[in-house]
């Protein structure tokens, strides 16, 4: 009965929507968005499954361009033909077990894993991965599958080549912590090697003041002998050129001082290797700025793995001009970052340059310039509009206030956001400092 009450709103509210040209066999883009060089070009509704998830995206053999992701609310994953980003079709949803969070998935060439994962451990606990053969890019075939703990895995990744990097749950362990997976045969996949802090494993002391996890990803270097990864309470740099016994190098501690929120504390770090930074945040979990401490968005000079070192934060954002609200933590909702483009991994993706694009929250997305990395500027924005009157959604990703999560960017210059009231926006950025596209 939810299913089709909540599509059925999603038929109203196309039929209202505002199409702003949009061609007639397009989901209309929804009206009432706000924007900073930033303009909207195209939008899928899902089918009504909105609360669309992590993104990834491949150009198949065929030439045509697709867009994977996992859900927050419906179980299971969505692809979307985006060759023609005006005017983007929906392919077909995939089921996934009932009761299992399948928010999260990566992705290279013609293997693509994803997550199952629950918030606390379970008795029925089943794989904490599935892994799939998507050299038919519209009819994903399931090959293989791996088991980890009780509560499943997270934010894994997958670079290709013979090893995925997992953040996951373990017997004997406490909380998620980091797997090599062999994946070389997708259905026999094993264990290569995995790293915790300790305190982490059962029996043994506690070695941090807050309690220790791996959100994910993992992000492995060019020369592939080490890694940095988001790893709470620090921004962590591993040596994995052993993958069965990896060592630390260097880290920098993050929590405390800054917020208590769980293994989200530190909840992403980036590479940006060439220039030997690291872009760095923690994710808000309470509304209305409740949490225990302050949040971060930050620059770190990573030179010295040993020692990487703070260098900047960024600007918080403000809100629109009129806004009924004077920030963002009065507007309700969470507000921070939450994910940044970072598929680098995959040849369709937009490298890293001067630019970092964040989802925001209740903020939308945000874009930044970091071409002086001491001085931060945001340079564009697009907030979706609210929407009210659906069927309420419990848990960590339900929210009466519109908030973005999710950010990819492809190499023709196309932005792909996704938030937890309407589906998936397809944007381009129009200001200063714009890339310049590297594929059609």
């Amino acid at each position: 009965m939810a299913q089709l009450l909540r599509k059925s709103v999603w038929a109203l509210v196309l039929t209202l929507a505002v199409a702003g040209g949009q061609p007639a066999l397009a989901d209309p883009i929804p009206g009432g968005w706000q924007a900073q060089a930033i303009r909207p070009i195209g939008f899928s509704g899902l089918e009504g499954r909105y609360g669309a998830f992590k993104l990834a995206i491949k150009k198949a053999d065929n030439g045509r361009w697709y867009l994977y992701m996992g859900h927050t609310f419906d179980h299971g994953w969505s692809i979307l033909d985006v060759t023609d980003p005006r005017r983007p079709r929906f392919v077909r949803f995939i089921p996934g077990p009932e009761g299992w969070i399948t928010s999260q998935l990566t992705l290279h060439d013609n293997l693509m894993l994803t997550s199952l994962n629950s918030f606390t451990p379970r008795k029925d606990a089943g794989a904490a991965v599935y892994l799939w053969d998507i050299s038919d890019p519209e009819n994903p075939k399931k090959v293989g599958e791996w088991k980890g703990g009780a509560s499943g895995s997270h934010r894994n990744v997958y670079p290709g080549g013979k090893l995925a990097y997992l953040a996951t749950s373990m017997p004997g362990y406490r909380g998620n912590i980091m797997v090599a997976l062999d994946v070389s045969d997708p259905a026999n996949p094993k264990e290569a090697g995995r790293w915790w802090v300790p305190g982490q494993k059962e029996g043994e002391a506690a070695s941090t003041e807050y309690p220790p996890g791996f959100h994910g990803p993992l992000f492995v270097s060019p020369d592939g002998k080490w890694a940095t990864l988001p790893y709470t309470p620090y921004i962590l740099n591993l040596d994995i050129s052993d993958i069965a016994s990896p060592k630390p190098i260097g880290a920098l501690q993050m929590t405390p001082p800054f917020a208590k929120v769980g293994v989200q504390s530190v909840h992403t770090v980036l590479p940006l290797w060439d220039r030997q930074l690291l872009f760095a945040a923690s994710e808000a979990r309470d509304s209305d700025c409740k949490d225990d401490g302050m949040h971060f968005a930050v620059l770190v000079d990573n030179k010295d793995p040993k020692k990487p070192k703070l260098i900047s934060f960024f600007p918080e954002p403000r809100p629109p001009k009129g806004a009924p609200y004077k920030d963002f933590c009065a507007k309700g909702g969470r507000f921070g970052v939450h994910n940044v483009n970072q598929e680098f991994h995959l040849p369709e993706v937009e490298k890293p340059g001067n630019l970092i694009y964040a989802a925001y929250f209740n903020a939308g997305l945000r874009i930044f310039d970091i071409g002086n990395p001491r001085t931060p500027t945001e340079v564009g924005y697009f907030m979706p509009p609210e929407r009210a009157g659906l069927p309420e959604h419990g848990g960590a990703h339900g929210s009466p206030i519109n908030w973005t999560e999710e950010v990819l960017v492809d190499t023709r210059g196309n932005i792909y956001i996704c938030d937890d009231k309407w589906g998936v926006f397809i944007l381009r950025y129009t200001g200063k400092g714009q890339p310049k596209p590297t594929a059609r």
